[in-house]
C-alpha cells in the first residue's frame, strides 16, 4: 500500500490578484463550492431568460480534456458554453480570457477566478511558458478549456478570422477540440449592452477534430486556424 504524497499547491508562494492571473492557479473547497451556487444560477437564469437551444450535444467528449472553440461575440458566450457542459466538471472548465479585460481589477479578477474559473492570457500573443502551462494543465489535469480564436468579441456579429494561437497549443497534439457555433447572443447581448435581453440562445456542436499529424510549426499553426474557421462557419448552415 501506497502511502500518502503531499505536494505543495503550485500557486502556493502567490496571493491576491497575482494567484488569479496566474495560469498555475490552483482551486480549493471555497472556490469549488462557489462555481457550483454559481453553475446552478447560471443554468435556471438561461432557462428563464433566454431558452437555449442546444443541437449536437452527443459531439462533446465522454471525458476531458478537450478544447471548445466558437464564433465570439458577447461576454455571455463563455457562460454558455459552459452551462452546458456537466456540473461535476466545474473545476475542469477553464474559459481562456484577456488579462487586460478581466484581470486587471482586484473585484474583477476575484469574479474571474472564482465563479468563471478563467485564466489569464495576454491579448497581444501567448508566450512559450504559458503554452507549456496551459498544455501542462490539459494533460496533467484533465482540463477543458473555452477559446474563442478570434481573439475579441465581434463587433458585427459576423465571424472573423481566426488567429494562430490555436493552432500553436494543438498541433502535435491527441487533446480534441470541438467547434461550436454560437447565435443569439450578439442580440442579446452585444458589445455595446450592460443588459441581457431575453432573446433566444442556440448552440451548435460539430464533431471534434484531431490536430496531431499537423506539424508544430507556422505553416501548421495557420492551418489548424483556417481548418477551425471552416468548422465553425459550416455550423450556421
Amino acid at each position: 500500500m501506497k502511502g500518502w504524497d503531499f505536494q505543495p499547491a503550485r500557486d502556493l508562494d502567490l496571493s491576491g490578484i497575482e494567484r488569479h492571473r496566474s495560469l498555475l492557479r490552483e482551486h480549493g473547497l471555497a472556490a469549488s463550492v462557489a462555481r457550483l451556487c454559481w453553475c446552478s444560477l447560471i443554468r435556471v437564469a438561461f432557462r428563464v431568460w433566454n431558452r437555449p437551444r442546444v443541437i449536437g450535444r452527443s459531439n462533446l467528449p465522454l471525458e476531458p480534456p478537450f478544447i471548445l472553440i466558437a464564433n465570439h461575440t458577447s461576454h455571455l458566450d463563455a457562460v454558455l458554453l459552459a452551462s452546458v457542459l456537466p456540473v461535476k466538471w466545474r473545476d475542469n472548465v477553464f474559459p481562456i480570457a484577456a488579462s487586460d479585460t478581466f484581470f486587471e481589477k482586484r473585484p474583477t479578477a476575484a469574479f474571474a477566478a472564482w465563479f468563471l474559473n478563467a485564466l489569464a492570457i495576454r491579448r497581444g500573443g501567448v508566450r512559450c511558458h504559458d503554452l507549456n502551462e496551459m498544455r501542462d494543465r490539459l494533460a496533467r489535469n484533465g482540463a477543458i478549456f473555452i477559446i474563442f480564436p478570434e481573439g475579441t468579441r465581434s463587433r458585427t456579429g459576423q465571424l472573423q478570422a481566426f488567429k494562430s494561437g490555436i493552432g500553436r497549443l494543438v498541433a502535435e497534439s491527441q487533446v480534441p477540440v470541438v467547434p461550436c457555433r454560437l447565435e443569439g447572443c450578439f442580440q442579446a447581448c452585444p458589445p455595446s449592452s450592460r443588459f441581457v435581453k431575453p432573446k433566444q440562445l442556440t448552440l451548435k456542436i460539430g464533431l471534434p477534430q484531431n490536430f496531431q499529424q499537423t506539424l508544430d510549426n507556422r505553416v501548421g499553426w495557420d492551418s489548424v486556424a483556417r481548418q477551425l474557421h471552416a468548422a465553425v462557419e459550416a455550423l450556421s448552415e
